[in-house]
């Protein structure tokens, strides 16, 4: 006893945990975390942190060392003789170490962490883009699978009805009431029905195994799809994160331009050099002696062939072609918005009607079952009668299921 209620417990669990369900809106927070493409916003992180890193690295002291040994063919003659001066060696040798340290520099490395920063926002604004676009192919996924569940769902309550007809069929059979082959027909649908859940289960399965791969969550064959309740809001205001991805460009492109105006300010650097030489600092001394010097210098680019105004200029084009971006972007999403309008009010349309057709089909039906029932009508023509209901019905799902989507490709396209 206690086994078996050990295995009713595990068969319960296990079937609760493989009939799991997802909601629309899981599938979209999914698909932002883990699609491929979203690891990206922790590496362009870290990135950016190593080129600060190295930005600010100017900040700090610049060393180098450098050594030579050289011969030269002639050196500084002294003409006076008995001047007790020994003749310059042609064989000379130094190494230096010098220091060079960034006293002003016109706050081109302040200029140049703020254009990093604005660099890193545009490519995660970009990055939030790219995978923001990827919602439509949930929901084209989402919604197919929804079909499926509906199809299969009416194509049971045929199968069920035909089912209960078949034994009234036999019964009526039996009873001399109806031809003695009217429960082959019936039979035979049957079978047919059997190949249409065949396929119906193969598509499903591949769209979920798809969905799957996309939001990166293992979803079993018998995984529930909740219909979501989709609100359009009809308002001309659009909330796309494009929107955002502009702007974020043309701050950028500020950063850019306030790094270009610092390029050619003056730049005051102090510097140390030592080292060891022969000679040294002294011409006159031939042997190896030690030496530095300490000092004070200016850098100042007075003239640059007007490279730098070329350079804002580039960079103010590129600003218009941001703006020409952006009013592109608005004009085809209004189109955009525009169609699935018309599309929705088109398919509210075809809803309508098909509720109506579906009323006057199972009133037909109706009528078919008490004609069947007293023999008046073959089965073959009750199953053309319960085909064109199943037909209007499966119409009327499809048309459904097609609202959805379209509202729901209207939110994604206006940002809601």
């Amino acid at each position: 006893m206690k086994k078996r209620m050990l295995y009713i417990t595990l068969f319960v669990t296990t079937l609760s945990w493989a009939q799991q369900p997802i909601s629309l809106d899981e599938c979209y927070s999914l698909v932002t975390i883990n699609y491929p493409l979203a690891k990206q916003a922790s590496l362009l992180e870290e990135r950016n942190a190593l080129d600060l890193e190295v930005i600010d690295s100017e900040k700090l002291p610049q060393i180098d060392i450098t050594a030579q040994a050289t011969y030269q063919s002639d050196v500084i003659g002294f003409p006076i003789p008995n001047s007790g001066v020994e003749p310059l060696n042609k064989e000379q040798y130094r190494a230096n170490l010098n220091v060079n340290q960034l006293i002003y520099g016109g706050g081109a490395i302040n200029a140049k962490s703020e254009l990093k920063v604005a660099e890193l926002n545009r490519q995660k604004k970009q990055l939030e883009v790219n995978l923001y676009q990827l919602k439509k192919q949930v929901n084209q996924l989402y919604f197919s699978i929804l079909l499926t569940q509906d199809k299969f769902d009416l194509l049971t309550s045929k199968q069920n009805q035909l089912k209960a007809k078949l034994k009234e069929v036999k019964s009526g059979i039996e009873n001399g009431m109806v031809l003695p082959t009217s429960d082959k027909v019936i039979e035979a649908e049957l079978l047919k029905i059997q190949l249409q859940f065949t396929e119906i289960e193969h598509t499903k399965t591949t769209l979920i195994e798809t969905l799957s791969s996309l939001i990166g969550k293992g979803l079993p064959p018998t995984t529930l799809f909740s219909n979501p309740t989709v609100i359009t809001k009809l308002n001309d205001t659009i909330s796309r994160p494009e929107l955002e991805l502009f702007q974020l460009k043309k701050t950028e492109i500020e950063s850019s331009e306030v790094l270009l105006s610092k390029q050619n300010t003056p730049k005051i650097i102090g510097f140390a050099n030592g080292g060891l030489g022969n000679p040294g600092l002294n011409p006159l001394d031939n042997t190896f002696t030690d030496f530095y010097m300490v000092g004070v210098k200016l850098n100042w680019t007075v003239f640059d062939w007007n490279s730098n105004k070329k350079q804002r200029q580039s960079i103010a084009i590129n600003r218009d072609i941001v703006d020409t971006e952006a009013e592109t972007f608005l004009l085809n999403t209004n189109i955009e918005l525009q169609q699935l309008q018309t599309e929705i009010d088109k398919i509210s349309e075809f809803i309508i009607t098909d509720s109506e057709i579906i009323t006057l089909r199972k009133e037909v039906l109706k009528s078919a079952e008490s004609q069947l029932k007293n023999g008046v009508i073959t089965s073959s023509a009750y199953i053309t009668e319960l085909t064109n209901l199943y037909e209007d019905e499966n119409n009327l799902s499809t048309h459904q299921i097609q609202l959805m989507l379209v509202k729901a490709n209207y939110n994604i396209t206006k940002g809601q």
